[in-house]
């Protein structure tokens, strides 16, 4: 019998592996990542119902968290790093989270003229305004600016009323990925936040879900600069009410109580809390510490500019 085909009939059992000595060279040689795409491959794989989607998402957790920013072998570039870990902190997230709060909500009355529209067209460029009956608690619905223009270019009158579109309205504790799909399911854009008291305490685009997972980014309209602290040459210092606590205690120290720290943000808030409510213009406050500030500019809603005075020396 030649030898090939003895070879053919022999038992594959009895035929013993060759002494490779680069055998183990392989599992040496493979990336630090491989157990996680092994992980990952199997977790994927399981069948339809089975329920590992926390032990996936500890997976990938565990993964992201062992990258290193500066290792240009990663598998995972910094962006994608970046987008990964805010897709999984969306589960965690709420509508209060991404909302547009009450106070910068662009509105209109129902029934104001065309002038008044166009002005508020002017002064904000949104592609949707709320209409409301004679408060934001009263909320119709929103105009979009297509069907205005549309309008407009049959040179008709405007009439807001009859351009109302129907606006959803959610809690601010629903979860970001359900709204996302409930903007898909409903085809909106836009969705109202109402408070426990039933009062309209905000609102959410698609571009703020959008925001929670690539970042923040602005287009050509916005013009609104980063809340500015200006130290004048008598020791006042004009600042925008929206500046942060945290910047403004980093830059002249630790004047703030542990309860004010937990309880506001931003300088405006910081105002509203000791005075109790929202300070008319030109109104004095005092604080605790010896501060005083002064309201440069407000309206019935919020805090826009003080000016800040006797503010304690930074203790060494």
């Amino acid at each position: 019998m030649p030898p090939e085909v003895k070879a053919q009939q022999e038992d594959p059992s009895s035929i013993k592996p060759a002494n490779n000595s680069n055998a183990g060279s392989n599992d040496k040689n493979k990336p630090a990542s491989s157990g996680f795409f092994s992980t990952l491959k199997g977790l994927i794989s399981k069948p339809k119902g089975t329920n590992n989607d926390d032990a996936l998402r500890e997976a990938i957790e565990d993964f992201m968290g062992e990258l290193e920013e500066d290792d240009i072998s990663s598998p995972v570039a910094t962006h994608e790093k970046s987008l990964i870990s805010n897709v999984l902190k969306l589960r965690d997230t709420t509508v209060l989270d991404v909302m547009i709060p009450r106070a910068d909500i662009a509105g209109i009355e129902v029934n104001a003229s065309q002038e008044a529209l166009m002005e508020l067209l002017a002064e904000r460029q949104f592609s949707r305004i709320a209409v409301y009956k004679e408060n934001l608690d009263d909320i119709l619905g929103s105009i979009h600016i297509k069907d205005i223009l549309s309008v407009l270019a049959s040179k008709k009158d405007v009439n807001i009323k009859s351009m109302i579109r129907n606006v959803p309205i959610v809690s601010p504790s629903l979860p970001v990925l359900d709204l996302l799909r409930k903007m898909q399911s409903e085809k909106k854009h836009m969705v109202f936040v109402v408070d426990e008291y039933g009062g309209i305490d905000g609102l959410a685009t698609i571009g703020d879900v959008i925001e929670a997972i690539v970042g923040e980014f602005d287009d050509e309209f916005d013009t609104e600069d980063d809340p500015q602290m200006v130290k004048n040459t008598d020791g006042s210092v004009l600042a925008d009410a929206r500046v942060d606590i945290d910047e403004f205690e980093e830059e002249f120290g630790l004047i703030l109580s542990e309860e004010e720290r937990e309880e506001v943000d931003t300088l405006g808030g910081l105002v509203f809390f000791t005075a109790s409510r929202i300070p008319a213009r030109g109104e004095v406050i005092k604080h605790e510490s010896g501060m005083v500030f002064e309201i440069v500019s407000a309206d019935q809603r919020r805090i826009n500019s003080m000016r800040i005075r006797n503010i304690p020396e930074r203790e060494e």
